[in-house]
């Protein structure tokens, strides 16, 4: 865990932000839409596009509580919050992540619909059947219990709540390029094989309405998000050190099928 605190640090994380907001143009003092930070608050495979459509999967509701595990700079939750009409629960590890969440929900005049919460995904501090979805995006490789992790989300689920997620897995030959978005070291990179995978979801209770690999997909697409932008621009680095060898490192891994990419919309009992 040590490791992990220190790879998603960020120190002076507001002014980072500030900054990089005024250098793209965009003024911290008027209200910013959600579609305007999406370059640097997506911090996940895919970034915008692959939230649009895990949203669209997930059928969510001006009526749904949502639950965004692992939420970054809480990115989607905002997307969800605006266009859905929801409300969302941000949990994430990183207190320098939630900071930057909170100040960003306010400089889109969406902290009345999403609040953000630091703790852990194997300890969800929420009564039993408290959301209707919850939502995650390129987490559980930084998690190596994932019977505990699947059997929290299940217990904060309520009955037939959908859990909808975007997932790193395993590949067929062992991960071997770092540092990754999501690991420096190879300790911290806690992937297990897509079935495995399924088959944990299923012990612990849910069933599988969608679940499908996205890498090819993912590999035809464009790069977007994933790159260091250009001066002047929005981007993930930002915030993410050595993001164009971080990046790079993940699509050669997904390319020489080292990692896969999945994603899912599982119901709970």
């Amino acid at each position: 865990m040590t490791g992990l605190v220190t790879h998603y640090s960020v120190h002076d994380i507001e002014e980072r932000i500030l900054a990089a907001l005024r250098a793209a143009g965009l003024n911290p003092e008027q209200c910013l839409t959600p579609e305007e930070l999406a370059a640097l608050d997506h911090f996940h495979t895919g970034g915008l596009r692959a939230s649009h459509e895990l949203q669209e999967l997930a059928q969510i509701s001006e009526n749904d509580r949502v639950l965004d595990i692992g939420s970054g700079l809480a990115g989607p939750a905002r997307l969800l919050a605006s266009t859905s009409g929801c409300r969302v629960d941000c949990l994430e590890m990183s207190p320098d992540f939630c900071v930057g969440a909170k100040l960003l929900n306010r400089l889109t005049g969406l902290a009345d619909r999403i609040e953000v919460h630091h703790g852990s995904a194997l300890d969800i501090p929420f009564p039993d059947d408290s959301f209707d979805i919850v939502w995650m995006q390129n987490v559980g490789m930084n998690i190596a219990d994932k019977h505990k992790l699947y059997e929290e989300i299940c217990r904060v689920l309520k009955p037939g709540g959908r859990y909808a997620f975007q997932e790193m897995a395993a590949g067929e030959t062992v991960t071997s390029y770092f540092p990754l978005p999501w690991a420096t070291d190879p300790e911290d990179s806690c992937l297990i094989p897509v079935e495995e995978m399924r088959s944990i979801l299923g012990e612990s209770g849910f069933i599988a309405e969608l679940f499908e690999d996205t890498s090819d997909a993912h590999l035809n697409g464009t790069g977007k998000n994933t790159t260091p932008a250009a001066p002047g621009q929005l981007g993930l680095a930002v915030y993410v050190d050595n993001l164009a060898e971080k990046a790079g490192n993940a699509r050669r891994s997904l390319q020489e099928r080292q990692i896969r990419l999945v994603r899912g919309i599982f119901r709970a009992p």
